[in-house]
């Protein structure tokens, strides 16, 4: 029996959870990326299989680069379809929502899982499986939007049909290639984040109608974190992986160890941390320093942090190497997990100003998850298990899911009026 696979379902959920809701403070592609590297750090440290240690960081980009990557859909507007007040706008808005976060994490847990079925004798054929997602995303981008026409949320970008396209693609080289658990994966995923999106716009549409103060936009984005986490470690422990070396090649992890501690945090920063939008953050704070040294200050603070951090890794797990060949302990990489996502919630409560007011409670939170998370993951392991493919339970879950949305849609709209920021899609 495997009883703790609840207890790290959670855990796993509140990884990717705490990392996503942070990620509401920096939006896009980069700020994704982060978040979906941390998701995957979280599951390797559960699952303590030592081959995937020495996978970890070409896991974590991964994982970065299929959540990142959805980070150009824009869903703005389908939040705002959530917040009406007749049952059609509605449905339409929670159930877009379903369709924006199943993409999410469709890439996010297909691309994790490819790399956990990359094996010597069957490898992941990478150039091949990259030119077709992105020949994929352009086909179905025309097909879907300039021929067809099917906008999800005009006049906003339709970027959601490229990751479609995408995620066919990604869809149709796994079944081509026998990769059934990274596939069975990429689905637990995409179930998981969509529905989260979709509880979320409902619980963030509910709680705004209370007039409790609160940041409910933060626990919407939680919401498809925690379940997209959850489906990603469900997938992970319910699927047969291959036994692979439990050695590396520093050389190998050297880029992904560059991308995930510097690159992304830097395009984050850079993003990010601008004059203007620290100023129009803190400059109605009480405090004796004015906001323009504030930002300054921030900005250098925040900088300094990632070269400070990122050479910290880099020495770590590649300079203080003497041989090619290495072994990463788990001690390393449940620091590391807490060190990167240590750093993420500090970048948040650098550019919200929580560190000088306390105007945003939910940033204080992010700290007891990280606390949480410190005390729990090494204390659960998950027995693998092999369940394989179920494709008509699959339909009638989904089935389940919608009639759920439908509920959740009912209850909206009889809880409320119309609350600021709808939007309609139908008239």
């Amino acid at each position: 029996m495997n009883k703790h696979l609840l207890p790290t379902l959670l855990i796993a959920g509140m990884s990717l959870g705490t990392a996503w809701a942070i990620r509401g403070q920096f939006g896009h592609e980069q700020g994704a990326a982060w978040a979906g590297g941390i998701g995957a750090l979280g599951i390797v440290l559960l699952a303590k299989r030592k081959d995937w240690y020495a996978k970890v960081f070409q896991l974590a980009l991964a994982s970065a680069a299929g959540w990142g990557v959805t980070g150009i859909i824009s869903y703005g507007i389908v939040v705002g379809y959530g917040r009406g007040i007749d049952f059609g706008n509605v449905y339409y808005g929670l159930s877009m929502l379903f369709v924006i976060g199943g993409l999410f994490g469709l890439l996010g847990g297909g691309l994790f899982g490819l790399v956990l079925s990359d094996r010597e004798d069957k490898p992941v054929l990478w150039h091949r499986l990259i030119v077709e997602m992105t020949i994929g995303g352009f086909i179905f981008y025309y097909l879907l939007i300039e021929e067809l026409g099917w906008l999800m949320t005009p006049p906003r970008s339709e970027a959601w049909a490229a990751c479609f396209g995408m995620s066919v693609a990604m869809f149709w080289y796994m079944i081509r290639h026998q990769h059934y658990s990274a596939l069975r994966l990429a689905v637990f995923t995409g179930a998981g984040a969509a529905f989260g999106f979709a509880f979320g716009n409902f619980l963030q549409t509910v709680g705004t109608a209370s007039e409790i103060k609160f940041n409910f936009w933060n626990v919407m984005e939680y919401s498809i974190g925690f379940f997209g986490g959850i489906g990603m470690a469900y997938g992970t422990f319910t699927s047969e992986w291959p036994e692979t070396a439990v050695n590396s090649n520093r050389n190998k992890f050297l880029a992904p160890l560059l991308i995930l501690t510097l690159i992304i945090p830097f395009i984050v920063w850079d993003q990010s941390f601008t004059t203007e939008k620290i100023v129009n953050t803190t400059k109605g704070f009480d405090h004796a320093a004015p906001a323009e040294s504030i930002a300054v200050n921030t900005q250098w603070l925040s900088f300094l942090l990632i070269l400070i951090t990122a050479s910290y890794w880099l020495y770590h797990f590649y300079f203080k190497q003497k041989a090619n060949e290495t072994t990463i302990a788990y001690q390393d990489l449940y620091t590391f997990f807490l060190g990167h996502l240590g750093l993420y919630t500090i970048f948040s409560l650098l550019i919200t100003g929580a560190f000088i007011s306390l105007y945003r409670i939910e940033q204080y939170l992010y700290i007891v998850n990280l606390v949480a998370l410190a005390f729990l993951v090494g204390r659960y392991q998950p027995s693998f298990t092999n369940r394989g493919l179920n494709i008509s339970r699959w339909m009638i879950n989904l089935l389940f899911i919608l009639i759920a949305i439908a509920l959740m849609t009912v209850i909206a709209v009889s809880s409320h009026g119309e609350v600021n920021g709808a939007e309609h899609r139908f008239n």
